[in-house]
C-alpha cells in the first residue's frame, strides 16, 4: 500500500533532499528517470573510506539506500557467497547480494511509510558501520588480495553524523 493510499503525504524527491541537509550529508549527483529520483553519495566510515553509495525514492514504494559494498568478485564464488549469506544472517537489518557485474552490494530498504531524515540517517549509518566492521574481512576482494592501504592519519569526514547514530548503533559504529 503507497502512503498517499494511507492517507499519508506522499515523499517528494525535494523531501530527500532536505533529510540530505538536515543530515549534513552532501550528494554529488542526482538522476530522475521514470518518476524515480537517485541521489550519489561518497561517505566516509570511522575506517573504510569512499564508500560510493545511492539513494533511490520510488514515492510509491521506498528509500532504497544501496552501496557498491567491493568490485567485482573474482574469485570461485562459493566462498565469497558463503560470506555473503553468513553476513544475512549476522546483520538482519541489512542485505547483501551481488549485482549483475557481479559487485557486492549491501542495500537497506526504508518502506516509504517509515521515511523520514532519522530513518535515512539510521540507515546510511547502519551501512558505513557495517562497512568499517567487515573491511579486515573483506579486504580481500576490496584490494584483490593486496595488504589494505595504509590510511596515514586520515580520519572520517562523516565524523559528527556517525557520531549521531552511534547511541543506536554502538555494535557497529563504536571503535
Amino acid at each position: 500500500m503507497s502512503s498517499a493510499e494511507m492517507g499519508l503525504p506522499p515523499v517528494r524527491p525535494a523531501d530527500v533532499e532536505g533529510w540530505f541537509a538536515e543530515l549534513g550529508l552532501t550528494p554529488t549527483d542526482r538522476a530522475d528517470r521514470d518518476g524515480i529520483a537517485s541521489w550519489d553519495l561518497v561517505l566516509d566510515g570511522r575506517r573504510r573510506f569512499d564508500l560510493r553509495m545511492t539513494v533511490i525514492l520510488d514515492p510509491a514504494l521506498a528509500v532504497i539506500c544501496w552501496a557498491q559494498y567491493a568490485p567485482p568478485i573474482s574469485d570461485m564464488f562459493r566462498k565469497s557467497y558463503r560470506r555473503l549469506l553468513r553476513w544475512n544472517d549476522e546483520f538482519p537489518f541489512v542485505k547483501f547480494s551481488v549485482a549483475e557485474d557481479e559487485r557486492p552490494v549491501l542495500a537497506v530498504e526504508l518502506p516509504i511509510d517509515e521515511s523520514s531524515a532519522d530513518a535515512l540517517g539510521l540507515a546510511i549509518a547502519r551501512i558505513l558501520g557495517i562497512a568499517d566492521r567487515l573491511l579486515d574481512e573483506s579486504g580481500d576482494w576490496l584490494w584483490h588480495g593486496g595488504p589494505m592501504p595504509d590510511p596515514g592519519g586520515r580520519t572520517s569526514g562523516n565524523g559528527a553524523f556517525l557520531d549521531r547514530y552511534t547511541p543506536r548503533l554502538p555494535e557497529l559504529l563504536e571503535p
